[in-house]
């Protein structure tokens, strides 16, 4: 079995088509949004709170469980072009073998 490590930003709607998508793909295991570990410096009395740039899309890290490498180019041609067809952001991380 791969890892696909993917990237994605976009509102709660666009991420939850996207993984409907790959959970439907031949190939595809798994499909598993992973906590972000990373803590954010987001202070509610920061002079920036409520700025425009701050009100973004929201960006997930998904880990998919392929089968090969023929499946993660399949997958990655899938995720590219339903990421144009949403407006969405989309980055592959990395192929992991386990």
């Amino acid at each position: 079995m791969m890892m696909l490590r993917v990237r994605m930003t976009g509102d709660e709607s666009q991420i939850r088509t996207m993984m409907n998508l790959l959970e439907g793909m031949d190939g595809v295991h798994s499909v598993e949004e992973v906590a972000d570990l990373m803590p954010h410096m987001d202070d509610p009395d920061s002079s920036s709170s409520g700025l425009s740039d701050e009100l973004g899309p929201d960006a997930h890290e998904v880990e998919v469980e392929i089968s090969n490498r023929s499946t993660a180019q399949k997958v990655q041609e899938a995720m590219d072009a339903l990421a144009y067809d949403l407006d969405m952001l989309v980055e592959f991380e990395s192929v992991d073998d386990e």
